[in-house]
Parts: structure tokens; C-alpha cells; sequence
């Protein structure tokens, strides 16, 4: 319903545990293209779930492959064995460089040889990333391309037949982006079949890891391209793409870089895990553990595993060419903030053409921060902070900013005045890395009062656990039905046979509930209790055990524990007065007790129950009396809560207006 307009990270403290990486973006898209130009089918472990994939499966799936995933998450592609199955269609290629890219080069070739148009568009920022090198490179062949917007640029249209010139080596730059030679590489096969086929490298090729693993891969797939240094590159002759059968794709070590330099950072105690990739890895951005050892971090790892911890404190200044590590150099961008001297990052020009132009935008928002930091063409160099502000991170659309940045939030290992940071549109992480929040902050810890709470309290029936759940959805945090409890508590204890009398053989029960709330649903362990609650003899049973001290004592622990990364939002009645009274946000959520009469109506007789809307609005108010005069935890606003009446507002409304409010309580609220 509402897409997460930014996320607050309170200041983190340490990390330790194990992270297991998602799929490799340059691998998955590489070997889901060749899956699909090959004869056969390809059984792909481990396939990247993400927004750069899910486009790429889009467009095969429009070319005519057959594409099935078991219920083991296996993806089953069986390929067009480089015939066309549709000469005429449109693709959406959203912001993803390595679907565009060769994408266009394969389509253009099969196109030239077998007749037919594509159309190839993206987000308007795909639009701004320069592809005429690549397209230059295709026409030289014979290739009919129109650049149908600003020429060099996407949007493109392909169309054919026409007759290619294979008897001259193609000619491509190399020292803008190395996806324009990949591109080559990977589409190239497909009309060697009479000749060889010849690449020549204009220019120093610049990330020659990612090329690496185009090789690689090729190999993998029939394909055996000789080369002579990064300069020449021969496709043989008789070409043909043939299925391997089963391809596991490799954990992502790009996105390794940030759980690295986490480590490096954070892990004081144990080491920080790191599973997926190892010193056999095919990327080249594995290396970044070169470049993280030589600012301080001692580093373990296996074929398939990394272990990192901290050595020097603070980390140390570096000056670096970072050709060999394009992507994951924007890491060390804010590692550098730990340092001790300033570093220096070089050979980066690549960085202006990626999903925005990531030399500015570091520069930018790093400066936010308070950081000095200078940039060149293809050089940043950033200096340690350490006297930081409070800052409101624009991400730019760009998952690796949005990820760089997160490690900000460990500022308070370096400064006694700690500040939270707030990365703003934090799903584009999605592109490359959906569950990169989730997973890091089931490695990080901050103190429990630092993380940020938002308290909704008021009488039965106001609504308060739906703005509370679509509320916490809308933020990203954890959310608390109080109210659920004691419910939760009786039922837990009643399946495990306990009696309801034992106070302590019950809180025990109660101290150990695994609780969690989801779209107005309540899971204990991996059972969905919601209707079991709701039945009558549950609440009998509530009323019994909510009598013990004990149990009471053992609850109240539990929704302290709830408290959790990256923020919480609690329901109930007490909640900002008693249970979170330092809850940066107070709610009391009140309706009138007509209109919450109506809703209980309505909600009853949808359900099939029989209900009279005059005794319930006298029941709502018999129990509004008995809840503001008992003795424990009256029903009654904090002195600090927002008053919110949502009588006359929709569930959008109210939601709205309680994200302004929140918007409003944090130190970067005026940041834009």
C-alpha cells in the first residue's frame, strides 16, 4: 500500500553472526542470457532474485523460452538455440546495464540475420547511460540501430535483416565501460558459425575482472574464446551455444564489500561470517578483501567463505587504483570515514556512467555527513570524520549508495555524539540486493534505546492495530499487537498442557513466546494463530493467566524485547505511558464510539455474525469506562501524544499523517 519513503538507523554499535550472500548480479544475468540463446535446458541454483534479473527473465520469456522453477527455487530455462521465436516486440530493460547491454547486441545480430524489429527502452536513467560505443561497434558489423531518442543512448530500435561484414575484427572502446566487450562477447557466437570472429579492444580495458567471468561463463557453455592479452579476442569458427545442464551461481561479492567492510568496522569479538564467496571466486570484486586488509582488516577465508573481524582501529588510509574492483570500490568510499589519514581512490571513471554518477554523488552526500571530500574525473578522495551531523542519505535510485551508506550508522565507535542516519527510498536495494536491510540487521546490534519507537495507544476499536501494522509495513519496522499477548500466552500454554494455574510453569511459557505480527496476522513460531485468538474460550483463558504477577512480569519483558532493529511500532493501551514512556512518537488514536460501533458492525456482519449496533455501542463504551478508572495502567493519553480522531479518515489518511509526524521528529527532518 505505501512504499517506504526512507529508513532511520539509529547508531549501531557492533556486529558478528554469519551472512549468506545473494546471488552474484554479473553472474546470474550472464547465465541467464546464454541459458536462453542455448539448445537445451539449464537447471540455475542460486539465480539473484532481483529487479535486474526478473527483467532479463522478462525478456527471455517474450523471446520464446521456456523458463520453470521447482519448488526446490531451481529455475529450469530451456533456450531458442539462437532462433527467433517472436521477430517483432517491445522490452523494458528498467535500469538494468547488464540486460541492455547485451541484450542489444544479441538481438541485433540475430535481427541482422534472421528479420525482424525490437524495441529497447528503460527508466529515464537508462536513458541517460551511454551505449554508442557498443552500438558504433554493432553498425561497424552491418547492424541496422536507431538510437531513437539522443543518439549514443537508449531508447533503441533494432531492425533487419541485413548483411554483416565479419571478415574485418570488430573494433570496440574499452576504457567507458567493459559491459560494450561483454555485450560483444556474449552475442558474438551467434554468427561465428562459417568463420572466426575477431574483437579488438580500443583503448586500456577497464574492469577486467567482470570480463573474466564473461570468459568463464562462455567456456562454460561450449563457447572457447581465445585471447591475446586485453587487447584481441577470437571467437572460433562453428560456434554454438550447448547447455551445461545444471550452473550454481556464486554468492554476490560486490555485495560482499559491505559485510566486509562491516567487519572491519564493527566485529570486535567474533568474526563476521560471510558465506558465498571465497578465494575461488570467479569475481574479480572479491578482491576488495585485498583493499580492506590493507586499511586494517584481518580476514580469513575459504573457497566458498570469508571470516572478517577488526585489526587496526582506526582503519588506516589507503590510495588505490581501483580498476580491478569498479563496483565495490564505492565501499571504501565510506571507509574511509574510519580512517586515521585520507584515501584516495583512483581509475574510476566508470563510476559517472553507472545508475547515476556515483563520483558526485558520494561527494555529495558524504558531505552531508560533514566529510571533506574532493573528486576529479575518475578520483574521490574522502578525509576522516569525525565531528559527523545527522544527515538525510538521497540514494539516487541507486542500490550501492543506499548500501555504502548504511555503514554510516556505525559513527558512534568514532565520536561520542552519535547521530542516526536516514537513507531515503531504501528499496533500491531491490535491484541487486532485496533483503540487504533485513540481513544486516540480523548481524548488528545497537543499544536498546537507541532504536527508535513509535507508540500507538486508545480505546477498543479505534483502529489502532491496523495504522499500527500498515504503519510499521510502511517504515520497514517491527510491529507489537499488545492486546495479543495475553491471548497468545493462555493458548501457548493450554497446546503444551500446562495448567493454567501454575503462574510460574505459565510465565516460563509467556517469557519464551516466539510472537511476530504481519499484515494484521499473528504467527507464534510458524503457526498463523490470528482466528485461534479470537475465539471465546481464548479470551476465558487470557482472563485466567493475566491474573499472576508472574505472568504479567514475563509479558511486560516480552514486548520490551520487541524493541528491535531497525525501529518498532506498538499497539495497546499502555504502551506510551508505561511500557515505551521514551517513544519518540506518542499516538492516542481515538473515533467516536458511533463510528467504532459501525466498524465492529460491519467487520461482524461480513463475517456472518448476527449483531446489533446499539449494544455494541454500548458495550464500547461500558469497557472505555472500565479501561480509564482500573487500578494498572489506566486508558489515558501520554502528556507528549499526538491526538489523532480518524472518525472521518480513511486507514491512507491516518497512515499519512502519522509518517509526516515522524518525518517531523528526527534531527535531518529539513534535510532534502
Amino acid at each position: 500500500m505505501f512504499k517506504i519513503p526512507f529508513l532511520d538507523l539509529p547508531p549501531l554499535r557492533s556486529a558478528g553472526g554469519t551472512v549468506r550472500l545473494p546471488g552474484s548480479k554479473s553472474i546470474s544475468n550472464r547465465v541467464l542470457l546464454l541459458a536462453g540463446l542455448s539448445e537445451g535446458t539449464t537447471h540455475v541454483h542460486d539465480l539473484l532474485d532481483s529487479d535486474d534479473t526478473a527483467v532479463m527473465l522478462a525478456s527471455l520469456k517474450e523471446l520464446g523460452c521456456d523458463l520453470r522453477t521447482d519448488t526446490d527455487g531451481v529455475l529450469h530455462v530451456t533456450g531458442i538455440g539462437a532462433q527467433l521465436r517472436t521477430a517483432d516486440t517491445k522490452l523494458f530493460l528498467g535500469n538494468a546495464g547488464t540486460a541492455m547491454r547485451p541484450l542489444t547486441a544479441a538481438l541485433a545480430l540475430l535481427v541482422a540475420t534472421q528479420g525482424g524489429q525490437f524495441e529497447l527502452s528503460g527508466v529515464p536513467r537508462m536513458h541517460e547511460r551511454p551505449i554508442g560505443d557498443l552500438v558504433d561497434a554493432l553498425r561497424g558489423l552491418g547492424c541496422q540501430i536507431e538510437c531513437t531518442g539522443q543518439e549514443g543512448y537508449p531508447p533503441l530500435k533494432l531492425t533487419g535483416p541485413s548483411a554483416l561484414q565479419l571478415d574485418q575484427p570488430v573494433r570496440v572502446r574499452g576504457d567507458v565501460s567493459s559491459q560494450f566487450l561483454t555485450a560483444l562477447l556474449l552475442a558474438l557466437p551467434l554468427v561465428a558459425q562459417d568463420r572466426p570472429v575477431v574483437i579488438e579492444v580500443v583503448g586500456e580495458l577497464i574492469s577486467r575482472p567482470y570480463v573474466f567471468i564473461t570468459l568463464a561463463l562462455l567456456a562454460r557453455f561450449g563457447i572457447e574464446v581465445q585471447q591475446e592479452g586485453w587487447q584481441r579476442f577470437t571467437i572460433p569458427a562453428g560456434s554454438r551455444y550447448r547447455s551445461p545442464g545444471a550452473v550454481h551461481v556464486e554468492g554476490d561479492a560486490s555485495s560482499a564489500s559491505y559485510f566486509v567492510a562491516l567487519g572491519a568496522i564493527a566485529a570486535t569479538g567474533d568474526p563476521l561470517r560471510i558465506e558465498g564467496v571465497g578465494h575461488a571466486s570467479l569475481q574479480g570484486d572479491v578482491r576488495f578483501v585485498e583493499a580492506a586488509q590493507a586499511m586494517g582488516a584481518r580476514v580469513e577465508q575459504g573457497p566458498n567463505w570469508l571470516e572478517v573481524r577488526r585489526g587496526a582501529w582506526p582503519l588506516h588510509g589507503i590510495d588505490l587504483d581501483c580498476n580491478h574492483i569498479p563496483d565495490a570500490a564505492m565501499t571504501l568510499a565510506v571507509m574511509a570515514l574510519y580512517a586515521d589519514s585520507p584515501t584516495t581512490l583512483r581509475n574510476i571513471a566508470s563510476w559517472r556512467v553507472k545508475e547515476t554518477d556515483r563520483i558526485a554523488a558520494m561527494a555529495t552526500e558524504l558531505q552531508k555527513l560533514g566529510a571533506q571530500v574532493e573528486e576529479g574525473p575518475d578520483w574521490i578522495r574522502v578525509h576522516p570524520l569525525r565531528d559527523w551531523q545527522a544527515a538525510s542519505i538521497h540514494t539516487y535510485d541507486d542500490h550501492r549508495v543506499a548500501m555504502c551508506f548504511s555503514l554510516t550508522a556505525f559513527n558512534g565507535l568514532v565520536t561520542p555524539n552519535a547521530v542516526s542516519v536516514r537513507i531515503l527510498d531504501p528499496q533500491c536495494v531491490a535491484k541487486t540486493f532485496p533483503d540487504y536491510f533485513e540481513t544486516l540487521f540480523e548481524v548488528v546490534e545497537a543499544h536498546a534505546e537507541d532504536i527508535p519507537v513509535i507508540t500507538i495507544d486508545g480505546p477498543t476499536a479505534s483502529g489502532k492495530g491496523t495504522l499500527a501494522d500498515v504503519a510499521a509495513h510502511a517504515l520497514g519496522y517491527v510491529v507489537l499487537d499488545s492486546g495479543s499477548l495475553y491471548r497468545a500466552c493462555a493458548l501457548a500454554a493450554d497446546r503444551e498442557d500446562i495448567d493454567l494455574n501454575d503462574a510460574n510453569a505459565v510465565a516460563a511459557i509467556g517469557a519464551n513466546l516466539n510472537l511476530s505480527f504481519k499484515r494484521g496476522r499473528v504467527w507464534l513460531d510458524e503457526d498463523d494463530i490470528t482466528d485461534a485468538l479470537r475465539l471465546e474460550a481464548t479470551g476465558l483463558m487470557a482472563s485466567q493467566v493475566a491474573a499472576h504477577p508472574a505472568v504479567r512480569a514475563a509479558l511486560n519483558q516480552l514486548q520490551l524485547n520487541f524493541r528491535r532493529l531497525p525501529g518498532l511500532v506498538a499497539d495497546g493501551r499502555d504502551m506510551g505511558t508505561a511500557v515505551f514512556p521514551d517513544a519518540a512518537l506518542k499516538v492516542f488514536l481515538t473515533a467516536s464510539a458511533a463510528t467504532r460501533a459501525e466498524r465492529r458492525h460491519k467487520q461482524l456482519i461480513s463475517k456472518g455474525i448476527s449483531a446489533n449496533i446499539e449494544s455494541l455501542r454500548q458495550d464500547l463504551e461500558n469497557r472505555d469506562a472500565r479501561d480509564k478508572n482500573r487500578a494498572a495502567s489506566p486508558l489515558h493519553p501520554a502528556l507528549d501524544a499526538r491526538m489523532l480522531d480518524n472518525s472521518l479518515q480513511t486507514i491512507e489518511e491516518s497512515v499519512e499523517l502519522l509518517l509526516n509526524w515522524w518525518a517531523e521528529t528526527r534531527p535531518f527532518a529539513a534535510q532534502r
